[in-house]
């Protein structure tokens, strides 16, 4: 049975029967009420206050119940900021553990919500495409479908070593970053090529597979563009295995579209010119996406996963 509280208007009557010396039980059953509550009031009264100054009290008390509004320390706060601005979401700053916040992640969130924090600095997420958009890129005709990827290795999806790619476009169609996914770790890899044709690609590709242990990555899964169709010569060159994604699913290949936001987020919009950029840069953009924990990571990092399965002999090779 759920209680209620006395009305202003019990309050009043019940004032009023205890002045005419009314005794409690009979006040009780008029009001239908139990005695406790009708005693409190009574014993108030008797102190010499009125009905009104008792529900005066009543609405202070019911002031202070309830659960009581989280104010995060000021160290806390300047944490909670400068991770944000690092690309951090309040689940990771929770979830990593790294330092102790006073909240949970939904009440850190309701803290943006509120205003307390800047909603504004939050990671969005990108627009969608709209429904039937299609593809007016240049597609390639002979490619090796992913399909006998899942017959070749059985395994890929708990092998490390499978790759995912792509590449970001810059201002005019006149210039592209390469990027690259490890699928278990979630490693970004973005290359730098001299233009965006074919042979450009091919050219980076070259020089990056070039410079790291042979069979250290097992297989490439690219989309359907013409910037990927000297893939055969890579694959032979290289002994790695190059699938491609059939047309209009980019499911196929969600962690190297999901990168692709977060890089364009981070550092390398679509109206850039990345002719005027260099290596170094692209690697920077890559880094830092790379050192921020991920909660399908267990909130580690994506590099500290990546060389979770390193040993030494390929570490040195590496570095």
């Amino acid at each position: 049975m759920t209680y209620t509280h006395l009305t202003t208007d019990e309050l009043v009557m019940i004032e009023s029967y205890y002045h005419q010396h009314i005794p409690v039980s009979t006040i009780a059953s008029r009001l239908k009420r139990s005695r406790t509550p009708i005693y409190n009031v009574i014993n108030f009264l008797k102190e010499g206050h009125t009905a009104i100054e008792y529900y005066q009290q009543y609405k202070k008390n019911k002031q202070r119940c309830g659960r009581r509004k989280c104010v995060l320390p000021a160290d806390q706060q300047v944490y909670i900021k400068e991770k944000v601005s690092q690309g951090w979401t309040p689940d990771v700053i929770i979830g990593r553990k790294e330092k102790p916040i006073d909240c949970s992640m939904r009440t850190l969130y309701r803290r943006f919500k509120e205003k307390v924090f800047d909603e504004k600095t939050l990671p969005m997420k990108g627009k969608r495409k709209p429904n039937g958009h299609q593809e007016r890129r240049g597609k390639q005709a002979f490619k090796r479908n992913i399909v006998e990827r899942e017959v070749d290795y059985p395994a890929f999806t708990e092998e490390f070593g499978h790759l995912e790619g792509d590449t970001i476009v810059g201002v005019h169609h006149k210039s592209a970053v390469i990027t690259l996914v490890e699928r278990l770790s979630k490693l970004i890899i973005t290359l730098k090529p001299d233009g965006r044709k074919a042979s450009d690609i091919e050219q980076r590709m070259n020089q990056w597979l070039e410079s790291i242990p042979r069979h250290f990555f097992k297989s490439m899964t690219f989309d359907c563009g013409k910037e990927f169709s000297n893939w055969k010569a890579l694959s032979n060159q290289h002994d790695i295995d190059i699938y491609f994604a059939d047309p209009g699913t980019p499911s196929q290949r969600a962690l190297n579209e999901n990168s692709n936001g977060l890089l364009r987020r981070d550092g390398l919009p679509k109206g850039m010119d990345f002719n005027q950029v260099d290596q170094s840069f692209v690697s920077s953009i890559a880094h830092k996406r790379n050192t921020i924990p991920r909660k399908s990571l267990h909130y580690r990092t994506p590099l500290e996963v990546f060389l979770s399965y390193l040993d030494e002999a390929v570490l040195s090779s590496l570095i």
